[in-house]
């Protein structure tokens, strides 16, 4: 049995992989009754890589990652991520303008997996999670991510309310998402920025909200409260980057 931390399975996370960081991949497992042009894509992939490749029984994937969600492919990977610090973000040159993201009680895997998907999509350099009352990055969460968690690093810390403190002296605007803010369509997104998202249901920590420079709000029309945590990072990223296009200047 493979160790759950050392797998990645469905085709995207696979992918992505052997992408991003080819010689993190040890071997590749797939299932030898799938023959199709996708699979085969992926063969030509890891051998390029010269990644081992294993075809086995439908029967042994479901032992190694989750029965009916790893689409015939799992990888045994030697590292899952590679590590960098914030600071290693905020000095590279390649970053430009700073757009990150924190999320503060995000406990769900598929929640985690999809804000990787939105951070990837909006050019997000960086995202921010606390060691405590947060999931990591896993198998499921680079499932869901379709192979952001490969290209969007995540930095896990031990103190969110610090970082955000050391972002804002490094002259990062950290603007929390929040019910109770100022119009999102109305609010000055120009300059380096990093959003702060908490959990639906529980929100941002205290702490954490007192941290940020500014709250906004996603304007909402219709009978619903709140948004999923995906679905709001998603929106602001995307209000964020357009602002942005339209070439506005920070207040």
């Amino acid at each position: 049995m493979i160790p759950a931390s050392k797998v990645l399975f469905g085709f995207h996370a696979v992918i992505a992989r052997l992408r991003q960081h080819p010689d993190s991949v040890e071997t590749l497992f797939y299932d030898a009754n799938r023959q199709d042009p996708r699979l085969r894509d992926l063969l030509e992939r890891a051998a390029l890589a010269g990644c081992a490749v294993s075809p086995v029984e439908s029967a042994r994937l479901d032992g190694l990652a989750p029965p009916g969600r790893h689409q015939g492919v799992v990888a045994r990977v030697a590292a899952m991520w590679p590590h960098l610090t914030l600071d290693e973000i905020l000095d590279d040159a390649a970053a430009g303008l700073p757009l990150l993201m924190a999320l503060d009680g995000v406990t769900d895997p598929h929640n985690l997996g999809a804000c990787l998907r939105s951070a990837d999509a909006f050019g997000v350099q960086a995202l921010i999670l606390p060691k405590d009352r947060s999931v990591s990055v896993n198998a499921t969460v680079a499932k869901v991510a379709c192979g952001a968690a490969d290209t969007v690093p995540v930095i896990t810390v031990t103190n969110l309310a610090r970082t955000l403190a050391e972002l804002k002296e490094r002259g990062v605007w950290c603007v929390a998402a929040d019910g109770d803010g100022e119009n999102l369509y109305e609010a000055d997104l120009s300059g380096p920025l990093a959003w702060v998202l908490g959990a639906e249901g529980s929100g941002l920590r205290r702490l954490t909200r007192e941290r940020c420079d500014r709250v906004v709000s996603i304007p909402l029309l219709g009978m619903v409260e709140s948004l999923n945590v995906s679905v709001a990072a998603g929106i602001c990223l995307a209000a964020t980057q357009a602002q942005r296009h339209r070439g506005g200047v920070r207040k």
